[in-house]
């Protein structure tokens, strides 16, 4: 089994309400990102948003390509995420730390103050070192909220010489990953 390239691990798994400012360790460049999107029906929208990211559509959506041992992200599970332009693809491997379903009530509607989803650590071969946490949140007062979390830094010299493309690059994949998840919401829950 790959051994992660990073000591802090865990960071990411903060479960509703925990915030997700502070605390998270030193030395690494800290990103959190939080978008609101807008649901007729918070519910569906949050179980069909939840239910994407585990499964590895909020990647796909956003233009990556996604190579794992398992259809869901549950902890200890390998993905390599994909990258670039056709054949040409930067490789990002990953194991899975933790992973939240969504809470449900007897109606199988999703109950008001959560978070679900799953956070990520890099493995041997990932342009940076760090974490990447991916989150549905439904609020007290049921409104859905898409969050993205990391904290990271360059894996080699070479990566670290890079490191202003690989910021632009994390941003252009970060606007992909908030489009994804607003088709995600909109697209209400599938078969379960």
């Amino acid at each position: 089994m790959d051994q992660f390239t990073y000591d802090e691990r865990g960071a990411t798994d903060r479960p509703f309400p925990e915030p997700l400012d502070g605390g998270w360790p030193s030395g690494y460049t800290v990103m959190v990102e939080t978008h609101a999107i807008k649901a007729a029906d918070p519910s569906a929208a949050f179980i069909a948003l939840t239910e994407g990211i585990l499964a590895w559509n909020l990647h796909r959506g956003a233009g990556l390509t996604m190579e794992s041992d398992a259809g869901r992200a549950e902890p200890g599970v390998r993905v390599v995420s994909g990258f670039g332009l056709g054949r040409v693809r930067i490789k990002a491997p990953c194991r899975v730390l933790w992973s939240r379903s969504p809470q449900l009530d007897g109606a199988g509607r999703a109950v008001p103050g959560q978070r679900a989803g799953f956070g990520y650590g890099t493995l041997p071969g990932h342009p940076v070192r760090g974490e990447e946490g991916f989150y549905a949140e439904l609020t007290a007062d049921n409104r859905v909220v898409f969050i993205c979390t990391a904290y990271s830094m360059p894996a080699s010299l070479l990566y670290r010489l890079a490191s202003p493309v690989t910021r632009l690059t994390q941003r252009y994949v970060l606007s992909r990953y908030v489009r994804s998840a607003r088709t995600l919401a909109a697209a209400g829950p599938g078969p379960r």
